[in-house]
């Protein structure tokens, strides 16, 4: 468990004892102000329990997916297997559904976001309609409390936040707009969204996943905490995340690839200009979004067009490098 050090506030809270000149009343207010601010010192993360039923005992089968104490459930089905769901109650209500394959032009990750009032029926018209998806996950609520209002509000934000997050290439052709809703309605739809995230992205699907998150009251620290690799006349910025390490919008990389880059690098460097995700601008490229690498090293060499040792070249504010940081206790 996480120790919080109360002196701070408790200092405070009596230099504005002193302040208040004895009115408890505006002491009273001050120290609630004081503390709400310093809230996110009695925060700690909270771990989440996701339960998956293996229907029949494979990994790449049906599945069936719930958070403890959620009362939305997932579907997770192949293509193959969407006649099962005839059998599955589940799926014979309303609920937004997401369809994955690949983009046969690009071979990035496609999905389409769909709504549907009985999800089974719509999944076996996608089979004839459409040709390009592998596997659907669908989302339903347990107590039937899901109205066509609530998976259409729930279709839209699903669309908004997967053309955020640009990690899958999307198939719908048209971007809904977001259905009125009461605000508590629309709080709750929130909420619904965060377990989607949480369960989707267990599933395999980290599409609802920013790739790097930024707190506003935390930018000094995350400022502090940003990797650089400045080679050459070019500067890059990254961050680390649980996924590897994001190389930042707006970082620089060498115009040309050496012979010693590996055939890997190489194809996944030309991959990423094909996408417009590195662009020409005079001597230099620059990355036109934020770009996910699976490691330090794959991403300077990608950046520098040679092989390097990313833990040796990227540096934090302090001038360490990312491997002297690592190797810290």
């Amino acid at each position: 468990m996480k120790r919080v050090n109360l002196f701070p506030l408790t200092r405070d809270c009596a230099q504005l004892l002193e302040i208040s000149d004895g009115n408890n009343n505006t002491f009273v207010l001050a120290c609630f102000e004081l503390i709400s601010s310093n809230s996110k010192a009695f925060q700690m993360a909270r771990g989440t329990q996701l339960k998956i039923y293996l229907a029949n005992g494979t990994v790449t089968g049906i599945r069936h997916a719930e958070i403890v104490n959620w009362t939305g459930q997932a579907i997770a089905v192949p293509r193959i297997h969407v006649k099962d769901l005839t059998d599955w109650e589940e799926t014979q209500r309303p609920g937004v559904y997401f369809l994955f394959g690949f983009d046969s032009d690009t071979g990035k990750n496609l999905v389409y976001i769909g709504e549907a009032e009985h999800i089974q029926r719509r999944l076996q018209q996608h089979i004839a309609a459409k040709d390009f998806w592998n596997e659907a996950i669908c989302f339903t609520n347990k107590d039937e409390n899901l109205t066509k209002a609530h998976v259409k509000y729930l279709e839209a934000r699903l669309i908004e936040i997967v053309m955020s997050s640009n990690r899958y290439a999307l198939d719908n052709d048209k971007r809904p707009p977001t259905s009125s809703l009461p605000r508590g309605d629309r709080d709750a739809m929130e909420t619904f969204i965060d377990s989607i995230r949480v369960v989707i992205g267990s599933l395999g699907h980290k599409l609802l996943e920013p790739k790097v998150i930024f707190d506003a009251q935390e930018t000094e620290a995350q400022q502090k905490s940003l990797l650089k690799l400045k080679v050459k006349k070019i500067d890059a910025t990254a961050k680390l995340t649980d996924e590897g390490i994001v190389v930042l919008k707006n970082s620089q990389a060498l115009p040309e690839v050496q012979k010693s880059l590996s055939n890997g690098y190489t194809n996944l460097r030309a991959n990423l200009r094909e996408k417009g995700l590195l662009i020409e601008s005079g001597d230099k490229l620059i990355a036109t979004d934020d770009i996910l690498f699976t490691s330090a090293s794959q991403a300077s060499a990608v950046l520098l067009g040679y092989p390097c040792s990313g833990p040796d070249y990227w540096r934090d504010a302090k001038g360490r490098s990312l491997k002297e940081i690592e190797m810290e206790v």
